[in-house]
């Protein structure tokens, strides 16, 4: 029994040991991984002030061709430049070479920071420079371009939905007000028309519309071949709404007075807390068309969806405008194609609310 007992010892010693061996080779590695990193961030560092210099050097030569800068101010500046960043280096290197030596006399465990700035990772949301769709992942720093023409931004908008009939007006309408809803999200682009000036700038993108219209006198929708009309439900109708959506591209010339913001390396124009107004229209398709109700029987309350085109204008188009006070806007569409096609009596769609440029 005492045979077998130290023999257990021993395999439990040999076995620890193996164990301390593996970590500390996995802890070797792990350590060794990270210098490797930190060195390769060095080497990225340099070049990325680099491209610092190069663009401020750029900028330079943009302002002197301008004639807004002497040739010897330009010198200086680039000579300036070129201190600023070679100083930035050395800075940057020194502080990563800290980080080396911290990890080859401590512990894998040692707690610290082993990424700078330069190499973190994160998302953006909104329209800077670089971005697609609003969204943009930052993988390094980069130089700011000097001048940034076209900038982007995501559209909301929101408010009421109606209907003109062909010979009535809108006091006519066989729709609720209040009740007949839109909603709108998009992205757009806008870009200075001239060079000199950011009075006009050409605003394009593309949107998702949603219009939706409740008919009064407990009325719903009806399909027949190729007419859409209003009919009364048999039942009493709690709900009743037809919804269409639309993918159509906006354009408007936005005008306005903007702010110019100068910088040695860089210019922009803001129109933050400025008042601007944009004109133009859209075009597009229908991309769906669903009528719900909500009504009951016998005591049950039923809900209905109906998917089907009922007649809607495959192609839309029409006209729209806002007037805003920095992102802020109250705006307005109509469209010039009818809701419905082949009817006797046209009706188009007019909506009016609020819009926001969320840039």
């Amino acid at each position: 029994m005492q045979t077998i007992t130290k023999y257990y010892v021993f395999l439990t010693l040999l076995l620890c040991v193996h164990v301390i061996n593996a970590q500390d080779t996995i802890s070797n590695s792990v350590i060794k991984e990270k210098i490797e990193s930190l060195e390769t961030i060095k080497e990225r560092i340099k070049t990325e002030e680099r491209d610092f210099l190069k663009a401020e050097v750029e900028a330079v030569n943009i302002r002197l061709d301008k004639g807004e800068i002497t040739a010897t101010e330009a010198e200086d500046l680039k000579m300036q430049a070129a201190k600023k960043r070679a100083l930035n280096i050395e800075n940057r290197i020194a502080i990563i070479d800290n980080k080396i030596a911290l990890l080859k006399r401590n512990e894998d465990d040692y707690k610290h920071d082993e990424n700078p700035d330069d190499s973190k990772i994160g998302i953006s949301i909104g329209g800077e420079e670089g971005s697609f769709a609003g969204f943009k992942i930052n993988a390094k720093n980069k130089p700011k371009k000097y001048d940034k023409r076209t900038s982007s931004d995501m559209v909301l908008a929101f408010g009421l939905n109606n209907a003109i009939v062909d010979g009535e007006n809108l006091n006519d309408s066989p729709y609720k007000f209040g009740g007949s809803r839109f909603f709108e999200i998009g992205w757009a682009w806008k870009t200075r028309v001239f060079e000199n000036s950011n009075f006009l700038r050409l605003k394009y993108g593309y949107s998702f519309q949603i219009n939706g219209l409740k008919p009064t006198n407990n009325q719903y929708f009806v399909q027949d071949a190729n007419r859409t009309y209003l009919e009364a439900f048999p039942s009493d109708l709690k709900k009743a709404k037809l919804s269409i959506t639309n993918l159509v591209f906006p354009v408007h010339f936005e005008f306005g007075p903007s702010k110019k913001i100068e910088k040695d390396t860089y210019f922009r124009y803001s129109t933050h807390n400025q008042f601007k107004i944009g004109l133009g229209g859209y075009a597009g398709f229908n991309i769906g068309t669903r009528q719900k109700l909500k009504y009951t029987i016998d005591g049950e309350t039923v809900k209905d969806k109906q998917k089907r085109d009922f007649n809607t204008s495959n192609l839309v188009y029409g006209l729209s405008g806002y007037i805003a006070f920095d992102n802020t806007a109250l705006y307005i569409k109509y469209d010039l194609s009818p809701i419905f096609k082949d009817q006797i009596v046209d009706q188009r769609n007019i909506s009016i609310g609020l819009r926001f440029d969320m840039d």
